[in-house]
């Protein structure tokens, strides 16, 4: 379930400071393509944000009588805190900001983090800083701002990781709004990432995201843990991305959070280097590149395992790949929840309908979601939300009922708030309620009251259980939510868009009488009438004193 909360007035500054720093990145526009001044500026965040780390961690074994040892890294990395040679300190940078070398002063640093940490690898820039030519003046300004971020003594109630992570998601956001078509291959809009993790509820097992981007997934899906009382240490994070540069995106945004996951040795294509292909999860939360054409050759993964049960997709557009990919992912009672285009719902072309008849044939299309449009920065094509679980069947410790043969219908197309002239943003109100309809569809109030009593010692079972009992009884709301029978979708030859179950909203009676009202509509009616002789008259007098009478 989603929670609200409100925002401090601590946290009104941090925005303030955001917007500050998002002036001073602006400042390099003409030096580089704003496609990489992401990376410059991610880059330094986190190299200031582990600096700082490391630098509290040194202060502290010293003020512990701890002063011989705090040029061992076994003493950082215990308190899973970096640590950094004299070259890669923030401090060493900060001092050198203004000399023309600065660029390679950086590329050392980052270098000599990523070698001297392991876990590290391969997340860091290399040699970036010095082939982008950057002016000094300009990028001495971004570090001296930067440097103003103190990342462990902050205002604001939250840990060091919320307050530079909120920096990077704010960052990231930004990146995606300004740079369009060619920014969101590493960003979903935040709303999206938060209505799937509300529907799934990730808090023990094992996470995974085959195009995972940036990362935001997995953040909202700790985020959920923190807030339900759950222990982090019961997840487990895997994930996989095909471009390089995000993919180290990703890795700094989680290492800033202090979040450990495994995305594969390197960045790779999902389909033909499946990092993890042992993997079966219990979530996946996922949104994939929408139509990917061309993704394989005809002659390529014609026998891939991923596809058995189901056909071959097509080799014109990946949706449907990707759809046999997470199922073939998913545990025995796991379940996903991903964005595609809408076409997935209704295509038809180079087979994609016999393969969505498979996949509904086989039960394991749990609930499915129209979103408004203009939700995404880098498309306004419609999307969707599709939920796949493996097992519908009673889940007792859940408080879950038998769902077989059932499919939920949400159609949110209308909901959503402006929060720009061409964007939209799902609210903390529309998120709640389709996420709530979804969970009291779900439930078995009976088995809710079992589940709480057999599992007392179960922090975060417990806390979801609590807030599934208090939601009302699930009903279908014409225009808005409709549970179907799998002869129903059969009947609408297995199409899963929405409107076609939903129905029209029901018109809300105002309480007038018909009488009474068609009394009113026609004096009304009589009223215009008599004023539109009127006006025919003047019209006709003016027209003779001009000398054009009848």
């Amino acid at each position: 379930m989603s929670k609200t909360t409100k925002k401090s007035s601590a946290n009104k500054k941090e925005i303030v400071f955001e917007e500050a720093l998002w002036d001073a990145a602006n400042k390099l526009r003409g030096s580089v393509e704003s496609a990489e001044y992401k990376h410059i500026v991610l880059s330094l965040i986190f190299l200031k944000f582990i600096s700082d780390k490391f630098e509290a961690q040194r202060e502290k074994l010293k003020a512990e009588g701890m002063g011989d040892y705090v040029d061992m890294v076994e003493f950082y990395t215990k308190d899973n805190v970096f640590y950094l040679p004299e070259e890669a300190r923030w401090s060493t940078i900060q001092k050198q900001a203004k000399q023309d070398d600065i660029a390679v002063k950086i590329d050392t640093a980052l270098h000599t983090v990523e070698k001297t940490n392991p876990s590290l690898k391969g997340a860091l820039p290399d040699n970036y800083f010095s082939r982008l030519s950057l002016d000094v003046s300009k990028l001495a300004a971004l570090i001296d701002t930067i440097n103003n971020i103190n990342t462990v003594a902050n205002e604001c109630d939250m840990s060091e990781e919320d307050l530079v992570g909120r920096v990077y998601e704010y960052f990231l956001g930004k990146f995606a709004a300004n740079e369009g078509k060619g920014g969101g291959e590493f960003y979903t809009p935040k709303s999206v990432v938060t209505l799937i993790s509300d529907m799934l509820e990730p808090y023990k097992g094992k996470i995974y995201d085959p195009c995972c981007g940036s990362g935001g997934m997995f953040v909202q899906s700790l985020k959920f843990i923190d807030s339900h009382k759950g222990n982090r240490k019961d997840i487990s994070i895997y994930g996989q991305e095909y471009t390089n540069t995000t993919y180290k995106l990703a890795k700094m945004n989680l290492a800033v959070r202090g979040i450990s996951a495994n995305l594969g040795d390197i960045a790779a294509d999902t389909f033909f280097k499946d990092q993890h292909p042992d993997l079966k999860a219990d979530y996946i939360m996922a949104n994939p590149p929408f139509n990917q054409k061309q993704w394989r050759a005809d002659n390529e993964l014609t026998d891939d395992p991923r596809w058995a049960g189901f056909d071959v997709p097509p080799t014109g557009n990946a949706n449907y790949a990707w759809i046999m990919h997470m199922i073939s992912k998913l545990s025995e009672h796991g379940t996903a929840g991903f964005v595609l285009a809408n076409g997935s719902m209704s295509s038809n072309t180079s087979g994609e309908g016999a393969i969505r008849q498979k996949i509904i044939e086989n039960d394991l299309v749990d609930c499915m979601i129209a979103l408004p449009g203009q939700l995404f920065y880098t498309t306004q094509i419609p999307v969707c939300l599709w939920f796949i679980s493996k097992n519908k069947r009673e889940d007792k410790e859940r408080g879950y009922r038998n769902r077989q043969g059932e499919t939920l219908f949400i159609d949110a197309r209308e909901m959503g708030s402006m929060i720009s002239r061409v964007h939209k943003e799902l609210t903390t109100e529309d998120i709640a309620k389709i996420a709530n309809t979804y969970h009291a569809w779900r439930q078995d109030n009976q088995s809710i009251e079992q589940a709480l009593a057999e599992q007392q010692n179960d922090a975060p079972t417990q806390e979801l259980l609590k807030e599934h009992k208090q939601l009302d009884s699930y009903e279908d709301i014409a225009g808005f939510c409709k549970s179907a029978t799998l002869d129903e979708i059969k009947a609408n030859d297995y199409v899963l868009t929405p409107g076609r179950y939903v129905g029209a909203a029901a018109i809300e009676d105002d309480g007038v009488p018909f009488e009474a009202k068609m009394r009113e509509l026609s004096q009304a009616l009589f009223s215009q009438m008599e004023e539109a002789e009127q006006l025919d008259q003047a019209i006709r007098q003016n027209l003779a004193g001009l000398g054009y009478a009848k």
